[in-house]
C-alpha cells in the first residue's frame, strides 16, 4: 500500500435480500467476517460487511448494489473533462424534463455563465438571483446544469452558473477570482440581501472560499449560502477520505490525501491553511445562513460536518443535513427519490433567506 499508513481497511458484502432494515446475504454467498485490530498508533485495520440498507429507496438500493472494479482507470485530462461533459449534457437533458427552465449562455464580467430561468417567475422574485458555483473536482464541470435546472424551476428564482476557469491551468485563486468578479457585478443590479450563492463539491469549497474572501474584501455578504458536499481544510484528510471512494464503498479508493483526488492541481504552492483556500481557518463572524448537506457515504462527510461546526463556533445560523447510506453528491442523479428531497430541502432554504 506504499510507505503511507490507510486509516481503515474495508472489505464489504453487498446483499439482494431484506431483513430487519438490511438485506443480508453477501454477494458469493461468502460467510460474513467482521474484524478490527487498532494499532499502537491508533490506525484501524478493519473488515466489515456493509449490507444494502433499506432504510433508503430501492432506487437507492439499486445504485449502492452496483458493482465497480477496485483498480485504478487512469485518464488523461481530456478524457475526463470529455466524460463529464457528456453525463452532464445527458444529466441536464434528464433534469429539464423533470424540473423545466430555460438555459442560455451568457457572459458576466468577462466570465461565461449559463443563466437558468424559471418558465414563469413572479413578480416579486425578478429582483432575486442565485449564484452556483458548480462542481467537478475544480478541473470539469459535474454541474452547472444538474445543480442549477432543478434550483431554478423549485424556487421560482433566476440561477446563474459560473463557468469559472479550470485547473490545472488556472489553478486557485483563479476559479476564486472568476466567482467573486461576477458577483461583484451583480452587485451593481441586485441587492446582496436578495443574492444567494452555493455549490457542490468543488463548488461548495468555492462558496466558503468566495465568502470568506468578500469579507476580506470588506464587500457586502450574499443572504445566504448552500454547501453541499464541500470542505474548508485543504491541509489534512478527513476520516471519511480513508473510508469511500467517489461512489462511496464502490471503485477505486486512493490512500487519504487532503481534498479530493484532483485538488492538487487546484492548491498549487498556496500554504494549505491560507484562510481563504481554506476557509476552516477563516474568521466565519458574519457570515450568512448556511445550509450544509452531505450523506452517509460521502468522501467529503468529514469536510462538510467540520466546516459546518466551525460555523455554529463563530455564531453563524448554520444547518445541517446528512442523508442515509448514500455516496458524494448523489443529487446529481436526477431520478433518486432522495435527490428530489434534496433539491426541495435546498430550494427551500436559499428562498426563504432572500429579501428577507
Amino acid at each position: 500500500m506504499g510507505t503511507r499508513l490507510w486509516r481503515w481497511v474495508v472489505v464489504i458484502a453487498l446483499g439482494a435480500s431484506a431483513a430487519s432494515g438490511y438485506a443480508q446475504t453477501p454477494i458469493g454467498g461468502a460467510k460474513p467476517m467482521n474484524s478490527s485490530k487498532i494499532a499502537p498508533d491508533g490506525t484501524a485495520h478493519v473488515t466489515r460487511v456493509v449490507p444494502v440498507p433499506t432504510t433508503i429507496s430501492l432506487e437507492a438500493q439499486r445504485e449502492l448494489a452496483r458493482q465497480a472494479s477496485d483498480e485504478a482507470v487512469p485518464q488523461t485530462l481530456e478524457q475526463r473533462r470529455s466524460g463529464t461533459d457528456q453525463w452532464q449534457a445527458g444529466a441536464g437533458e434528464a433534469s429539464k424534463k423533470l424540473y423545466p427552465v430555460n438555459v442560455e449562455a451568457a457572459t458576466i464580467a468577462g466570465v461565461p455563465v449559463r443563466i437558468v430561468t424559471p418558465l414563469t417567475m413572479a413578480a416579486h422574485k425578478r429582483d432575486r438571483v442565485l449564484i452556483n458555483l458548480h462542481g467537478g473536482g475544480f478541473d470539469s464541470d459535474s454541474g452547472s446544469l444538474t445543480e442549477t435546472i432543478p434550483i431554478a424551476n423549485l424556487t421560482g428564482i433566476r440561477v446563474v452558473a459560473v463557468l469559472y476557469r479550470l485547473a490545472p491551468e488556472h489553478p486557485f485563486p483563479k476559479g476564486l477570482d472568476d466567482a467573486i468578479a461576477v458577483y461583484k457585478e451583480l452587485l451593481k443590479a441586485y441587492k446582496p440581501g436578495y443574492i444567494g450563492i452555493y455549490g457542490t463539491s468543488a463548488g461548495a469549497i468555492l462558496t466558503a472560499e468566495v465568502t470568506a474572501k468578500l469579507k476580506q474584501l470588506q464587500l457586502p455578504m450574499p443572504a445566504v449560502t448552500g454547501i453541499f458536499s464541500g470542505l474548508g481544510d485543504f491541509s489534512q484528510a478527513g476520516d471519511s477520505m480513508a473510508l469511500y471512494a467517489l461512489n462511496g464503498f464502490s471503485g477505486h479508493l486512493d490512500v487519504p490525501q487532503p481534498g479530493p483526488p484532483e485538488s492538487r492541481y487546484y492548491t498549487k504552492e498556496t500554504n494549505p491553511k491560507d484562510p481563504v483556500l481554506s476557509p476552516l481557518y477563516a474568521d466565519h463572524t458574519g457570515f450568512p445562513p448556511t445550509l450544509f448537506i452531505t450523506s452517509g457515504r460521502d468522501l467529503l462527510l468529514s469536510g462538510t460536518v467540520t466546516l459546518h461546526r466551525a460555523y455554529l463556533r463563530d455564531g453563524v445560523d448554520a444547518h445541517l443535513v446528512v442523508f442515509e447510506a448514500l455516496p458524494h453528491a448523489f443529487w446529481n442523479n436526477p431520478f433518486l427519490p432522495e435527490s428530489k428531497e434534496a433539491n426541495h430541502i435546498m430550494a427551500g432554504f436559499l428562498e426563504k433567506h432572500l429579501g428577507n
